[in-house]
Parts: C-alpha cells; sequence; structure tokens
C-alpha cells in the first residue's frame, strides 16, 4: 500500500513587495526541467515537499521545506486547505496546503532547488505555465482576502467640461491601427547580442532567430519589456536601466496591419536567460553582431545594425 501522508504546499502570500505595492502577489517557484523525474517539470509551482520521519506535524514538514528548498522562514504559518492529487498508479495522495505572509525580494533568497522564485499576482497566472489546480487554488485564496488598498480612499473628481469638437482634415487612405511590439536589445560587454531561435511551430518566423520580443497588452511598452523577459527568459529588468534605441515601422504584406517594432536597450540585467517557454523558443545564444546567422528575423537584422550605427530609425517593407 502505497504512503498516503499529507504531502505540503507551501503558500508565501499576498503582500506587498517593491514596485507592486497595490496589490497581492503571490510566491511561486519554476521547476527544472526534467520530464520523468520529477513533478510537473519547467512548470510554476508552490514550495513545499514530502514530510519524512523527523518531521513531528505538518507545519514542521513546510518550515524544513522552506528553509532547505529556499532559506525561508516565514513568522506565522496557518492550514489553508487539503487538496488531492492522483499519481500515474490511480493512488490519491492528500496535499495540506498552508499560507503564510513574507515581504522580501526573491533574488535575495538561497534557492538550492529549481530554476527561480518570482511574485505573480493572481491575474498573472493565465500567462504561465502552471497547473490548473496550482492556478484555481491561489486564485480562490486571493478571492477570501480583503481588498488591498494604498492610501484612503481619494475625492470623486468634478466631471470635465465637454471638449470643443475639434476639426481634423481626413486620412487620405484612412486611418488604422498600428501593432506595437517591444523588442529587446540586450548586449553584454564583449559586444555580442543575444537572440532566440523560434520553436517550428511558431505561426511568426519558424526556426528563424529573433530577438527577445513580444506585444503590448493592456499596459505601457517597458512594463510589457519587462514583463516579456521575465516570462520569456526569466530575466530582471528595472525600468532605470531601460533605454529605447531604434524603432522600425514596418508592413509584412499590403493587407497586413503596420507595425511600430519598438527595440530597447537594458544597460545592466540579472539572470542569465533560461528557456521558461520551450513551446516558443527553442534556444538562447549571445551572437557576434558581425557574425549573424542567416536564419534571422529581416527586420531584426536591420535593426541591429541601426543600433549599431547610432541610426533611430528604420522602414521596411512599404511600397517605394
Amino acid at each position: 500500500m502505497g504512503d498516503t501522508s499529507p504531502q505540503l504546499r507551501a503558500i508565501p502570500v499576498t503582500f506587498t513587495v517593491g514596485k507592486h505595492d497595490d496589490r497581492g502577489e503571490y510566491l511561486l517557484h519554476l521547476r527544472d526541467y526534467s520530464p520523468g523525474q520529477i513533478w510537473e517539470p519547467g512548470m510554476w509551482s508552490l514550495l513545499g515537499g514530502s514530510r519524512e520521519p523527523q518531521d513531528a506535524t505538518l507545519e514542521d514538514t513546510v518550515r524544513r521545506e522552506l528553509a532547505e528548498e529556499a532559506d525561508l522562514d516565514l513568522a506565522d504559518l496557518s492550514p489553508f486547505a487539503t487538496e488531492y492529487a492522483s499519481h500515474d498508479d490511480g493512488t490519491t495522495v492528500p496535499i495540506a496546503v498552508y499560507a503564510g505572509r513574507w515581504n522580501g525580494d526573491p533574488r535575495e533568497l538561497r534557492l538550492t532547488e529549481g530554476v527561480m522564485l518570482d511574485w505573480f499576482a493572481p491575474d498573472d497566472l493565465h500567462r504561465l505555465r502552471i497547473a490548473d489546480t496550482t492556478s484555481a487554488l491561489v486564485r480562490r485564496h486571493a478571492a477570501g482576502l480583503p481588498p488591498i488598498r494604498s492610501g484612503p480612499e481619494p475625492e470623486p473628481a468634478p466631471a470635465p467640461a465637454p471638449a470643443p469638437a475639434e476639426h481634423r482634415p481626413p486620412s487620405p487612405h484612412g486611418t488604422v491601427p498600428h501593432i506595437i511590439g517591444v523588442h529587446l536589445y540586450l548586449e553584454r560587454p564583449d559586444g555580442t547580442v543575444l537572440l532566440g531561435l523560434r520553436h517550428p511551430d511558431s505561426a511568426f518566423a519558424p526556426s528563424t532567430w529573433h530577438v527577445l520580443a513580444g506585444h503590448c497588452e493592456q499596459e505601457n511598452a517597458i512594463d510589457c519589456l519587462i514583463r516579456e523577459a521575465r516570462e520569456e527568459a526569466g530575466l530582471r529588468i528595472e525600468r532605470r536601466d531601460v533605454e529605447l534605441v531604434h524603432v522600425v515601422h514596418h508592413i509584412g504584406q499590403p493587407r497586413n496591419p503596420p507595425r511600430m517594432a519598438l527595440f530597447f536597450r537594458a544597460r545592466t540585467w540579472g539572470g542569465e536567460p533560461v528557456l521558461r517557454e520551450p513551446d516558443k523558443c527553442t534556444q538562447w545564444k549571445f551572437w557576434d553582431p558581425a557574425a549573424l546567422p542567416d536564419d534571422l528575423v529581416p527586420y531584426t537584422r536591420l535593426a541591429i545594425t541601426k543600433i549599431r550605427n547610432g541610426e533611430p530609425y528604420s522602414e521596411t517593407g512599404w511600397p517605394a
């Protein structure tokens, strides 16, 4: 008969940290990508582990696991829920879930297992490789928390007076929205530049090298860059270290929407590139700009050349 003693998952949870001082965040653990060797390989999970003989209580287990995996000691822990996981052989194992609070920087923890630790708001979980059960657990916990306020309720602002109608001449060909893409120009002190090899199944530029990039969602361009760098490669970038170095205004086919490709340089950053989304990018590599790969996205090649020449703007794909 298998061991059915409860396993543990700890949630250091929902408090303010760094610049996100107006919403609760959850500390998640990116597990090693070792298929067949560990549970949930390459996925975001909660810290935790199995009970051992020396653990007198479940709380002893979770405290030991937190100390062993991340050198983390929480002042308060409390039981939150009991979940159940099914093994491949059909046996069911109970998982005791504890909740706690901690205010700190995950980069300063001594991580002994997995790839990294990071904070995520519940609304960001859909962007991660994370088990549905883990995501549902975090959201359920967040739903039971009181709303987080950063100060007193502001006085309602008076309604602005309606602005006078502005007369604008019509566009000769009609106004169309442009897609905004952010791109990371990451250059090491030796001059080499970071490129990623896109997955063969990618809708855009399959099996082709490209800089780390993404589309703006409901966010400003620099926040998008910081998010994409963290989500795709595990890189930590601060706003103060980012500068715009080039813009490519380009269009593919005449019927495709035009795009503004913003290339930002990160003067400094934390971490080394890791494959956090292997279904999108299969390899990260620093290349000599004088010997870039042949299978490189054309507008990326153009941008790198212009950046090295100190030119801030270029166009491609438009009819002459």
